[in-house]
């Protein structure tokens, strides 16, 4: 399988009074189809990661290729239009428009693209009905429940078809049901759709959900598992390693 994500020897340096090493030579591969979730102590660098990945910050050193491409050597305006067309995210607290409808959100990267109505129709339509929101694409963000707004910004964050789907705490502000749907839907658009997923957080029934977790600890690739058939065994094995990591994985 090609490799959708190459991230290759990266540092991140953050200069100040005092310089502070974020990241120090992560390198892992991520391969067309996979899910993948990142876990670590608070201060461990899995947001700072996520935002190199995601081209919000730029590497001190090291190259992240998405697809072959390097997007932090693309000037401005070509690397908003490579992350319009290649990345999809999904964030803790959904950042939907409330003066928007469901509908109206979720079209919102197509908007941008100028994409044919007919197309659009026809998109919202199918990925509602996956999500099971079809039902309330007129209503507005403030008249649904956050597993609903949740779904919708998964369903927004997936209509452009890209090539890696970035999640950063999904289910942080969600009750166990709402994760548990969260979770699932996300799992069936992964096996469905073969749509390539990154996901940090600090749930580690969130985490049972993906093909492998990697782990980081103050900046640096800790360890990493893999799923076998069984998630509950899964699950364990996550808390494992967590308990060993200490802090809160936050």
């Amino acid at each position: 399988m090609a490799d959708v994500l190459q991230v290759k020897n990266i540092n991140k340096i953050y200069d100040g009074k005092a310089s502070f090493q974020a990241l120090t030579n992560v390198s892992f591969n991520v391969e067309k189809g996979e899910f993948i979730g990142i876990m670590g102590p608070s201060g461990s660098g899995k947001t700072t990661l996520l935002n190199l990945i995601s081209t919000i910050d730029r590497p001190s050193s090291g190259e992240i290729l998405i697809n072959g491409q390097e997007p932090h050597k693309l000037k401005k305006a070509k690397l908003a239009k490579f992350r319009r067309k290649e990345l999809g995210f999904v964030f803790q607290d959904f950042n939907l428009l409330d003066t928007l409808t469901l509908e109206e959100n979720i079209i919102l990267p197509l908007t941008l693209e100028k994409t044919n109505s007919a197309v659009m129709d026809e998109r919202v339509q199918s990925i509602s009905k996956k999500l099971g929101i079809d039902v309330i694409l007129k209503k507005r963000t403030y008249e649904v429940s956050g597993g609903q707004k949740q779904r919708t910004a998964i369903a927004r964050a997936i209509i452009h078809q890209p090539s890696l789907l970035l999640a950063d705490e999904p289910t942080g502000n969600l009750d166990s049901k709402s994760s548990k749907d969260v979770m699932q839907t996300m799992q069936s658009i992964n096996e469905k759709d073969q749509t390539t997923m990154l996901m940090v957080t600090h749930d580690p029934y969130a985490a049972s959900y993906c093909h492998r977790v990697i782990f980081i600890k103050d900046g640096k690739l800790y360890n990493e598992i893999y799923r076998g058939a069984n998630q509950k065994v899964f699950f364990q094995q996550i808390m494992d390693v967590l308990s060993m990591l200490g802090g809160d994985g936050r």
